[in-house]
């Protein structure tokens, strides 16, 4: 009973403080002030260059403001606002930033040193991954890009059948977030050798058994189109559940789930491969599974030029500064490739290659295109390959890869020729904002020049 009476007197005490007079409650603070509206951010006045616009000729000492990350105006005649930040170009060419089509950048750093290398997964069917999401931001390899004029560039991880999701990535960036210029952009396929090779002597059998030798390449390459079969149709099979019993919830299987967007149509497979016969294979298997490609490699895709462009399948050329690939080639074969392509109307862009040695040298992809125009390809076909037309293939191309109102002033300066390799990128913005081009080899060349003598 003494419990039951405090209780109830607490009860009673609480409710005479809740009806409490209202002046015993402290008077209110002052209203909070109104927060100010932000500053307009300044705009970018980029004057007097040769400003290169889609369509047409380059335009003499013309001016491009940029504000808010994106191109405003562009002409001769355009108007400076009063609060513009200022850079003179006079006699420099003022270009999209060049975007690479294939690179493990951010991925690897020394090929030597595997905590340094995220490009290789276990497993054969990897379509999770997501190559943005392991992209180092501080890797040293970016810096060394951005010198050679590269803003952009595809990167995807490089193992099994399906190696995961590629993005497309800024050189420049705090974050993998900031780096991020769009992600998931498709998902990467290493389709397997075509070539039928004979066997001497009995060589690679390791017991058989009825059905054949199990390092027969011919069996290996069926398991693996089999596997790449397999895959697509329980990706449609888990997409139609999604959208009859739980559309809209969480996914709940990683794997289908990033193998959906291809097998619905919103996103390309990149499909590793070189030779004709690997070429005419994916694009009969494409066709029969309704899917998208985009061809990744190409070595030898000027065999089969027409077929990609009757499919309009557009190929990511690897690097043009190769050998022949079989001895019946022509020698400038690698070379002449681009050209060949684009005169059978192929859409295509270049890329510095898709492995640890080639990304250290991505810096170098304008002389990819360099060397194709020197062998055939025109001029302005070659520009547009390393801008708008690999904006084109990757999706962006309402965002980046040329200069013009409303897009991103993501932008090269050069003093020179772009594709002659003595012209040095002087400036670089990514999105409006200035971007540093001081790289590793730069810093070491200026600390060893002034070395004591």
């Amino acid at each position: 009973r003494r419990r039951g009476a405090l209780a109830l007197a607490a009860a009673l005490a609480l409710a005479a403080l809740g009806r409490a007079p209202a002046q015993d409650a402290p008077p209110p603070g002052p209203p909070a002030p109104e927060e100010a509206p932000p500053e307009p951010e300044p705009a970018l006045a980029i004057l007097g260059a040769t400003v290169h616009v889609p369509g047409g000729p380059p335009l003499e000492r013309a001016n491009v403001i940029v504000r808010g990350g994106k191109i405003v105006a562009v002409g001769r005649d355009v108007e400076v606002p009063a609060d513009a930040d200022r850079v003179f170009l006079a006699g420099q060419h003022l270009l999209p930033g060049l975007i690479d089509g294939d690179t493990v950048l951010g991925l690897t750093e020394i090929g030597a040193v595997k905590a340094t290398d995220d490009t290789r997964e276990v497993g054969r069917l990897n379509p999770n991954l997501r190559a943005e999401r392991a992209v180092n931001p501080d890797s040293e390899l970016f810096g060394v890009t951005r010198t050679g004029g590269v803003l952009v560039a595809f990167t995807c991880p490089r193992s099994g059948l399906v190696s995961g999701s590629g993005a497309l990535v800024y050189t420049e960036g705090w974050t993998w977030e900031d780096l991020t210029v769009r992600a998931p952009v498709s998902v990467h396929v290493r389709w397997p050798d075509m070539a039928v090779r004979p066997q001497h002597g009995g060589r690679g059998r390791r017991g058989g058994g009825p059905d054949g030798d199990e390092d027969d390449p011919r069996r290996r390459r069926e398991e693996a189109l089999r596997a790449l079969s397999e895959a697509l149709a329980e990706a449609r099979a888990w997409s139609r559940a999604r959208r009859v019993l739980v559309a809209g919830g969480p996914p709940d299987d990683a794997k289908w789930a990033a193998l959906a967007p291809v097998v619905e149509g919103a996103l390309p497979l990149t499909v590793e491969a070189n030779d004709p016969q690997q070429l005419r294979a994916a694009l009969d298997w494409a066709e029969r599974e309704r899917v998208r490609l985009v061809v990744v490699g190409g070595a030898r895709a000027w065999r089969v030029a027409d077929a990609l462009r009757v499919a309009d399948v557009p190929v990511v050329l690897g690097p043009a500064l190769a050998l022949p690939g079989r001895d019946d080639d022509p020698i400038d074969a690698a070379y002449g490739n681009a050209a060949r392509l684009h005169a059978a109307g192929v859409r295509f862009c270049f890329s510095t290659g898709g492995n640890a040695f080639a990304t250290a040298n991505a810096r170098n992809l304008r002389l990819e295109a360099a060397a194709a125009v020197a062998h055939g390809l025109p001029r302005a076909a070659a520009l547009r390959a390393l801008t708008l037309g690999a904006a084109e293939i990757f999706g962006v191309a309402d965002r980046l890869g040329s200069i013009e109102v409303g897009k991103e002033a993501t932008l090269i300066a050069v003093d020179g020729d772009v594709l002659d390799a003595r012209a040095p990128v002087t400036a670089a913005w990514i999105a409006g904002r200035g971007v540093d081009l001081t790289d590793r080899q730069a810093r070491l060349y200026e600390r060893y020049r002034r070395r004591p003598r």
